[in-house]
């Protein structure tokens, strides 16, 4: 009988559902969380804002303000950016580039010949430990063998070269008696090879670790389906590791690059006072009590390293692939 009334009597004999509740403002955003979420979370957020957020905001307000022989002047001024800036427009009557731009070009040129050798020797390290080590035992004990250099100071693991590269060092004194040179080597102390050996000496175990981590999950029947397809080793390796090793490649490229734009000591150090870098010349500027230029210069350097940052990120997806 009901079949026959119309579709109006129909909806008005149905019962009635509850209507939705309207949703608190703010669930969007989150706002409707429990409160034990955000009581969780505060603690990390706190560390953040005054450990992070806060130096880094003072640091480019700093950046804005004058100063002299004897004190800072807080106020807004564009000076501390132009006199890093000054003479970039054009050549010098050398014919070479301004101060900030080459001691850029050389800070890059380490970070890039430091992130290059870190990776190759990061990489075929994590592979021979991932999959040729089939002991978990083992592979935890090598692990672990890998971390040794890091019980000690960075100093000392940088000092520790001096005694082997210096002209009357173990290596020179080996090539003399071996009779492969006449004279000792200059260039293996105080120069850009001791800096990128001692870059790659401190900081290769940040490039292992990620890619480790990546290459242990990786399922091993891939490996398997790929040589039984009849890929060889190389193909493997390309088509199959690298691949699904992207975001241990990227998280410990970001570690070096961050950490080697921004190294004075070991610069200091192995080039003999010799090379400059701009984290050296920020540590010269924050010596002579020049905050506002050094804070300038830090500001700079960030954005640099934030744009590296950026363009690696474009690579590798890693939020996705995490």
């Amino acid at each position: 009988m009901n079949s026959s009334l119309p579709e109006a009597v129909l909806r008005a004999q149905a019962p009635a559902l509850p209507a939705p509740a309207p949703s608190p403002s703010g669930r969007g955003l989150g706002w409707g969380r429990p409160p034990t979420a955000w009581l969780q979370a505060t603690p990390f957020s706190l560390v953040f804002l005054f450990f992070f957020l806060i130096p880094l905001a003072l640091t480019l307000l700093v950046s804005f303000w004058n100063f002299n022989e004897y004190e800072l002047l807080p106020g807004f001024t564009l000076r501390n950016y132009a006199a890093i800036f000054e003479g970039c427009g054009h050549l010098n009557e050398r014919g070479s580039l301004c101060v900030t731009l080459a001691t850029y070009l050389s800070t890059l040129k380490f970070c890039l010949l430091v992130w290059g050798t870190t990776l190759v020797l990061g990489f075929a390290v994590s592979y021979f430990l991932a999959f040729h080590v089939r002991s978990p035992g083992m592979q935890t004990a090598l692990f672990v063998l890998c971390t040794v250099p890091f019980w000690t100071s960075n100093v000392i693991r940088m000092i520790s070269w001096v005694p082997l590269l210096g002209r009357h060092g173990l290596v020179n004194q080996a090539l003399l008696g071996a009779g492969l040179v006449q004279q000792p080597v200059e260039w293996l102390l105080f120069s850009d090879f001791s800096v990128v050996l001692a870059f790659v000496h401190l900081y290769t175990m940040f490039m292992i670790v990620p890619i480790f981590n990546s290459m242990m999950r990786i399922d091993r029947s891939l490996l398997e389906a790929a040589n039984d397809c009849g890929a060889s080793g190389w193909q493997t390796l390309w088509a199959v590791v690298v691949p699904l090793c992207k975001t241990g490649i990227l998280i410990g490229s970001i570690f070096v690059v961050t950490i080697v734009m921004g190294d004075f000591v070991t610069i200091g150090v192995m080039g003999g006072q010799q090379i400059a870098s701009v984290g050296k010349i920020i540590q010269v500027q924050t010596s002579y009590l020049q905050f506002p230029l050094a804070a300038a210069n830090a500001v700079i350097l960030l954005a640099v390293v934030l744009m590296i940052i950026w363009g690696l990120t474009r690579l590798v997806d890693i939020r996705r692939e995490l």
